[in-house]
């Protein structure tokens, strides 16, 4: 080898070990500068613990869960608002939330001064008051509600506080319907305190339930949908409070978003939508005799317009009518391949969102409303004894609804 080689190698070492020995000195220097900053520097500890202040906190804000069986034979992504999830497990959580606030924000309620609310409910609603009542200091004395609902419900509110009064089903022009007696008895115990208040909650036309949704699970399922990338939104309607606040939050952001109503059997919102009238002249309210929805679904379908409905009714496009035999089977369709126990409305809900996706296309997207479980329906949608006595055919199969 060459002198001048060897000289060339000697400097590449000579140079490899100066920078080995630098790279070494300044991780020895980052070593000790982290020991002194640990041994002088203060332990900062963040609080990142996520605790609801009371029940009222835990209103609102539930999931969305995409339904796969359903999603997976249509090709159309059905996703369910899970609101049997709020505390008093159902979508009534919202609503007498926001009555109660809104009374108290106008000086018409006041906590622990004995008032009491008063409601004429089929049992969702006054669940709802009877628990957020308790929570916000008031009393639940007195809900009333049709003797024929689920056996279940009533025994709840009980258990819950509150004075249940049960009376037969009856046209609203009837001073004994259920609504029309809450708003009496109301006005009776005002009369016969001091300084409590009976305060009607009149959910049907007291515009604060539309807000509830307007304001709250509107905003929520436009969120979870990434700024509402979904073609339709299906509901029923009993107050109308859900499908209108959702209706209207909706198209104003969105025109081409379709709202669906999902009508049981013996309601006349379906022809209200479909058609523009409620029903036959001969049939209008006032002049029949006839339970409020002749169907064993309970919690929606109305012979009326209320407040809350006609809040949104321009915002509603089409309408489904719904069997009490296709709700039972997809109750228990859901049941059997998706693990969901859902009570009767959500089922019809269910079944329109299926009928509704047929004729959409394939990748689309619709959300409706799980609005409370199948626990508060066990004596009459989820009895099947109960169900053929009735007349009601009980299957788990959907073949007719989704082919």
């Amino acid at each position: 080898m060459m002198r001048s080689d060897r000289r060339e190698y000697l400097v590449v070492g000579f140079t490899s070990i100066v920078a080995l020995s630098t790279l070494y000195a300044m991780y020895k220097l980052n070593k000790e500068n982290k020991k002194k900053k640990a041994q002088y520097s203060p332990i900062i500890i963040e609080d990142h613990r996520q605790i609801a202040d009371g029940l009222t906190d835990l209103i609102g804000n539930t999931p969305l869960i995409r339904i796969p069986s359903l999603s997976n034979a249509l090709g159309v992504d059905i996703l369910g608002k899970c609101e049997f999830m709020n505390p008093g497990g159902s979508v009534k959580d919202r609503v007498a939330l926001k009555i109660i606030q809104d009374a108290e924000d106008r000086g018409d309620l006041a906590p622990h001064t004995n008032s009491c609310i008063f409601e004429g409910t089929v049992g969702s609603t006054g669940i709802s008051i009877a628990m957020v009542s308790k929570a916000k200091g008031y009393r639940a004395e007195a809900i009333i509600m049709p003797d024929d609902v689920s056996a279940e419900k009533a025994d709840l509110l009980v258990k819950l506080g509150a004075e249940v009064e049960k009376v037969r089903p009856a046209s609203i022009i009837d001073k004994k319907q259920f609504v029309n007696l809450a708003k009496v008895r109301a006005s009776q115990y005002t009369e016969r305190t001091d300084k409590a208040v009976g305060y009607f909650a009149d959910q049907f036309e007291r515009l604060s339930n539309w807000h509830a949704h307007y304001d709250g699970t509107a905003p929520e399922i436009w969120k979870q949908t990434e700024d509402g990338q979904f073609s339709a939104f299906v509901s029923g309607a009993g107050t109308g409070g859900t499908i209108s606040g959702c209706a209207t939050y909706f198209k104003q952001r969105n025109s081409n978003i379709k709202t669906i109503l999902a009508d049981p059997e013996g309601s006349g919102l379906y022809n209200r939508v479909k058609y523009g009238v409620m029903f036959a002249s001969q049939e209008k309210e006032g002049t029949k005799r006839r339970h409020q929805v002749d169907s064993i679904v309970e919690g929606i379908g109305i012979n009326r317009l209320t407040a809350n409905f006609e809040q949104g009714l321009e915002h509603i496009n089409d309408a489904v009518r719904v069997s009490d035999e296709e709700a039972v089977a997809m109750s228990r369709y859901i049941m059997a391949n998706d693990g969901l126990f859902l009570g009767s409305s959500s089922a019809c809900n269910l079944v329109a969102a299926v009928r509704s996706a047929k004729k959409m296309e394939k990748g689309s997207s619709i959300v409706t409303i799980l609005c409370d479980s199948g626990g508060r329906h066990l004596s009459r949608f989820w009895d099947d004894s109960r169900l053929e006595e009735l007349g009601i055919k009980v299957r788990s199969d959907i073949y007719d609804i989704i082919a």
